[in-house]
């Protein structure tokens, strides 16, 4: 069985040489400054949120990006959005691209939509996960409910069992999709009208809370809290239809 490392800063600043690395997985880490230079080998894919990638000499930070806002134009609203006239296109352009992607998953049988992909989240999993996110940066920071996290959510992994645990949260659940799909529109529903109903002055207001712990202790102002669930419902859903495609192809 292969080695696992969690938690740790023991290979920060290390140096890898001459060694086998076929089928290794960095996930859900810090990586600044990471090099891998005159490596070979097929298939090596990269993911995630970087400042600047050099492949080969080459800076393909921008042609990336640019790639991914032509294929999902959905990102730009959210990554851009300023006005509030913009954060309502924003939110409309979400609800209608995961319309457009339940309906297409909705062809599958109910046990692919539980099924991981490459070890990605299932199809489940990652509306699990939009759903703490609403939860937790809008129920929680921007309205401030009383008990804002419903125990069918699941937080990104770097958050610890007990933290999940303190919020009532059950990791362990096996929803279906329309139980899932129940709470998260119903939280849709009220980010909707909030939306709606937004003004200049709301978006800069200094939320009282942080999203949940861990997150740090800083300010989280409205429109800030409202952009991460933007970006985190335009990110998630293109992975879902990645996996979805691969799903397909299998069914």
């Amino acid at each position: 069985m292969a080695a696992e490392y969690s938690q740790t800063d023991q290979f920060r600043g290390g140096r890898i040489h001459l060694s086998e690395l076929e089928g290794l997985e960095i996930r859900d880490c810090e990586v600044s400054g990471l090099k891998i230079v005159d490596c070979y080998g097929s298939d090596v894919y990269v993911g995630g949120g970087f400042e600047r990638v050099v492949v080969n000499d080459v800076d393909v930070t921008a042609y990336v990006e640019a790639e991914l806002d032509r294929q999902y134009p959905t990102r730009v609203l959210a990554r851009q959005a300023e006005s509030v006239d913009d954060y309502r296109a924003a939110w409309a352009a979400v609800e209608t691209l995961w319309q457009e992607t339940l309906d297409r998953a909705r062809k599958l049988p109910e046990a692919k939509l539980h099924e991981r992909v490459a070890d990605e989240w299932s199809f489940v999993e990652t509306h699990r996960h939009l759903l703490f996110a609403s939860d937790a940066w809008f129920g929680n920071a921007v309205l401030e409910e009383e008990s804002p996290y419903h125990p069918l959510g699941y937080p990104a992994g770097g958050m610890p069992a007990e933290e999940s645990a303190k919020l009532g949260l059950t990791l362990d659940a096996t929803p279906t999709l329309d139980e899932i799909l129940a709470a998260r529109r119903a939280r849709m529903a009220t980010l909707r009208d909030t939306i709606e109903n937004l003004t200049d002055a709301e978006l800069d207001r200094v939320c009282a809370r942080k999203p949940a712990d861990p997150y740090p202790d800083q300010d989280y102002v409205v429109r800030r809290c409202l952009k991460v669930i933007l970006k985190e419902e335009a990110e998630h859903n293109r992975y879902a239809v990645r996996d979805l495609a691969v799903l397909e192809a299998g069914a």
